[in-house]
């Protein structure tokens, strides 16, 4: 099985200058699991939406989309819970 390749928009990069440092590394590691798996268990697919699902990082919401096709999981959001699903 091919691992998927990790995108991160700047809009996730951005989000993540924002955050607490010491919760940083738990995100980064969350993140990088996805190479193996790109739709854990602990994954929820959004309302409204084809392509985007979330998986939960303590009070942490990584908002991401997957392309099965061509193997690549782009991180659009790292947002605190309350501010996460917000347009």
């Amino acid at each position: 099985m091919r691992s998927y390749e990790i995108q991160w928009k700047h809009s996730a990069e951005r989000d993540l200058r924002n955050i607490d440092p010491q919760q940083i590394p738990r995100i980064i590691q969350a993140v990088e699991s996805l190479v193996n798996n790109p739709l854990p268990s602990q994954s929820r697919k959004l309302r409204g939406s084809e392509q985007d699902y979330r998986i939960r990082v303590g009070d942490y919401r990584v908002i991401y989309q997957v392309d099965i096709k061509a193997k690549v999981v782009t991180i659009y959001h790292v947002r605190h819970r309350r501010e996460a699903y917000r347009k």
